[in-house]
C-alpha cells in the first residue's frame, strides 16, 4: 500500500483549475521530488495532502488515511514545513519547542528528552536558549524541521525548505534531510534547487498547469530525456580532423567540437539503434595517430529533464 496517494485530485478556484485530475502513488521510505513552475499546483497539492485544504473532487490518502474524512487519524502521522517560518517573536528556541511538544501531548521529563533530542538531530541545541528571531534564515528553517519532528512523524511535507536560504544553509539542510531519509521518513519535498533534489530524491514528479507530466523514479525520468548516449572526449590536438573522421562511422549520430574550460573537446553522439560500443571510439582515433586524453560518458541531468517535459505553463 502507498504511503502518500492521490486519485483524480482535483481543486478549483472559481474557474481556474489549480490541480486537474492529479494522480501520484509515493511509497514508505521513499524521498519524493515535487518540481514544476511556479504557479503549477506544488503548495496547493502539498497543504491538500497536509489537511490545510479540501479539494474540489478526487481523493487523497495519506498512510490509508483520507483526507477531509479522517483527518483526525492523518494528522498525528504527518509533519509539514511550509516555503516561511512563522514564529512567535517572544520565544526563545527552547520554549518554542517545549510549547509545541506540549500541543503533542508530550509532559515533563518525556517532553525534555524528545525536546533536547529533536534540537541535537537538527544541529540547535547551542541555538537554544536565543530568540528564535535573532536566528539566521538557515537556521530558523532548521527549527521548523525540529517543530514537526517532535511527535515523530511517519511523513514529512516539505515546500521549499531550502527557498532564500545561502549556499552554506542549504548543504545544512540537505544533509538533515538525507539523516530524515536513511530514519526511513517518508518524505515529499518540493524545490526549485534541482541538482539538489537529483542528488536527494530516489523518485521525482513534474507538474504543470495542475497536470502530472511525469511521475516514477528519477533514473527513469533521465532516461526518459535521452536521445543517444553522449561521449565527450579530449585529445591533445587536431579536434576539428577527429571529428571528420568520426563523422564517416556508422552508428554515430552526431558529433560537435565544443570549447569548455579554455580546451576543445568531441560531443560524440552514438545512435542508440546501432549498438555501437563504446570501446570503438578511442580504438578508432589510435589508430588514425590521436592522442586521446580523456574519455567520459555525459549524464542527463534533472533540469535537462525538467525543460523537456515541461513547456513553462500554469495554471
Amino acid at each position: 500500500m502507498a504511503m502518500i496517494e492521490t486519485v483524480n485530485l482535483t481543486k478549483k478556484y472559481g474557474e481556474l483549475v489549480a490541480l486537474d485530475n492529479l494522480n501520484l502513488s509515493i511509497e514508505a521510505g521513499e524521498c519524493f521530488g515535487f518540481i514544476g513552475p511556479n504557479g503549477a499546483g506544488k503548495t496547493t497539492t502539498i497543504k491538500i495532502l497536509a489537511t490545510l485544504l479540501k479539494p474540489t473532487w478526487g481523493e487523497a490518502r495519506v498512510d490509508g488515511k483520507t483526507v477531509g474524512y479522517q483527518n483526525h487519524l492523518i494528522r498525528p502521522v504527518i509533519g509539514y514545513v511550509p516555503d516561511f517560518m512563522g514564529a512567535y517573536e517572544d520565544m526563545v528556541v527552547q520554549e518554542y519547542m517545549e510549547f509545541f511538544a506540549a500541543c503533542y501531548g508530550l509532559h515533563g521529563k518525556t517532553r525534555d528528552k524528545v525536546v533536547g533530542d529533536v534540537l541535537e538531530l537538527t544541529d540547535l541545541k547551542h541555538k537554544q536558549f536565543n530568540e528564535v528571531t535573532s536566528l539566521s534564515r538557515g537556521m530558523q528553517q532548521r527549527l521548523s524541521v525540529a517543530r514537526v519532528l517532535l511527535h515523530d512523524p511517519k511523513v514529512l511535507f516539505m515546500d521549499e525548505p531550502n527557498s532564500g536560504l545561502d549556499p552554506r544553509a542549504r548543504i545544512e539542510m540537505r544533509e538533515l534531510l538525507k539523516e530524515l531519509r536513511r530514519m526511513g521518513k517518508t518524505i515529499l519535498i518540493s524545490s526549485h534547487i534541482l541538482p539538489e533534489l537529483a542528488e536527494l530524491c530516489t523518485s521525482v514528479g513534474i507538474i504543470e498547469q495542475g497536470k502530472l507530466a511525469y511521475a516514477g523514479r528519477m533514473a527513469d525520468a533521465m532516461k526518459r530525456v535521452h536521445r543517444g548516449t553522449l561521449i565527450r572526449i579530449t585529445l591533445e590536438d587536431r579536434h576539428e580532423q577527429a571529428a571528420e573522421l568520426l563523422r564517416k562511422v556508422a552508428g554515430i549520430a552526431s558529433v560537435v567540437v565544443t570549447a569548455a574550460e579554455g580546451r576543445q573537446r568531441l560531443d560524440v553522439t552514438l545512435d542508440p539503434a546501432a549498438g555501437m560500443p563504446m570501446s570503438d571510439l578511442p580504438n578508432r582515433l589510435v589508430a588514425a595517430g590521436f592522442r586521446m586524453t580523456s574519455m567520459q560518458q555525459a549524464g542527463t541531468d534533472l533540469e535537462t529533464a525538467f525543460l523537456k517535459l515541461t513547456k513553462g505553463l500554469v495554471a
